[in-house]
């Protein structure tokens, strides 16, 4: 997994410099790194979360392929009887 590295400091210096005053810039950097941070946590997915989602679709997979395998069993002995 990815980690995003942000340096407030250099953002907000580099606000400074561009004529942004230094509170506003100070607040700015603190709000974005916030907000990275807030983003970061909230996408992060666990083992646990992957095996909760996925298990209904792994069993709703194994159906299909059960009724697959039954309905070209079926179809073969349909053509086997019609054309022998």
């Amino acid at each position: 997994m990815s980690t995003i590295t942000f340096n407030a400091l250099k953002y907000a210096e580099r606000l400074k410099s561009a004529g942004v005053p230094d509170a506003q810039a100070r607040a700015e950097a603190e709000a974005l790194r916030d907000a990275l941070a807030e983003t970061i946590n909230h996408s992060v997915v666990t083992q646990s979360d992957l095996v909760t989602e996925l298990g209904p679709i792994k069993t709703e997979i194994a159906v299909l392929k059960w009724m697959i395998g039954f309905n070209l069993a079926f179809t073969m002995a349909v053509l086997w009887k019609t054309f022998s």
